[in-house]
């Protein structure tokens, strides 16, 4: 299957990935429905236009069609997670590295102001879910409106590469039915987009906060050096644990690259935050 849309069929084929999910088994005139659900009444799709897609599909190994029964084989569940992450921005991988980042680095500087200043418990305790609780809640913010901003930006980009290489088709009904196809399968992920922001939002606030209040709690309820010693080994196993992990698997880069980035990254915001936070 090419990446490039360049007629009806390939569109059909990717409302297909997008509809049939893991080990469900749809009949025909029900994926037929789905279908429709894209279309929203505005472009009449053919069975005989899903049968050509599907028979396409079956000839990549892409959905088996047995008896009037499509499923998706392992391939196709690939592609069409592939297309779900391009399309509905549905793997939040930058909220989830934000979210370990900024918990680590806020833990840790709060950790280090409170026990080089020798705050009383109240006061660290306060200093703590206030500084914390502001970065979790403006990481929300900043996640919901501008992953919602470039995410919608980004399908519009798509929506015009796809635009532009259907209008190429030279059956003027078949170029102007998929090109009608292509807005209103936009429409209906645009406003899929919302959910998938909200759920990165909360993904990213969530870490954040997680991330920094365990070796915050850690530091404010064990005696000193326990206390300073256990919560900073803590701050070291997320962030040197779980973000380089995380990291190193989704770039595929080798985790010892990324080990050294991420400590240097998070020991020059530390720094810098504590002589900001001395002046």
């Amino acid at each position: 299957m090419s990446f490039e849309i360049q007629e009806l069929p390939d569109i059909i084929r990717v409302i297909v990935l997008l509809s049939v999910r893991k080990r469900s088994t749809l009949e025909k005139p029900m994926l037929k429905r789905r279908i429709d659900k894209y279309c929203a009444g505005h472009v009449c799709v053919e069975m005989s236009d899903m049968d050509e897609a599907l028979d396409e599909m079956s000839n990549e190994g892409l959905v088996i069609d047995e008896r009037g029964k499509v499923k998706l084989t392992e391939r196709g569940l690939q592609l069409g997670r592939e297309w779900r992450n391009l399309l509905l921005k549905r793997e939040p991988i930058m909220e989830v590295v934000a979210g370990l980042t900024d918990g680590s680095i806020t833990g840790l500087v709060v950790i280090l102001s409170a026990f080089m200043a020798g705050l009383t418990l109240k006061m660290a305790t306060f200093a703590a879910i206030l500084s914390l609780s502001a970065v979790a809640i403006t990481n929300f913010s900043s996640f919901l409106m501008g992953g919602e901003t470039e995410d919608t930006a980004d399908l519009l980009t798509l929506k015009s590469l796809m635009d532009y290489s259907l209008s190429d088709i030279p059956d003027r009904i078949e170029r102007d039915k998929s090109l009608r196809l292509v807005k209103q399968l936009f429409i209906l992920l645009r406003r899929e987009i919302g959910r998938s922001n909200l759920y990165a939002a909360l993904v990213c606030s969530t870490t954040t906060f997680l991330a920094g209040i365990i070796p915050m709690i850690t530091y404010l309820m064990l005696p000193e050096p326990f206390g300073i010693v256990l919560s900073l080994v803590l701050v070291g196993i997320i962030a040197g644990v779980f973000l380089v992990r995380y990291r190193s698997g989704r770039t595929k880069v080798p985790w010892r690259i990324t080990l050294a980035e991420t400590i240097v990254i998070i020991a020059i915001a530390v720094v810098a935050s504590l002589i900001i936070g001395g002046m």
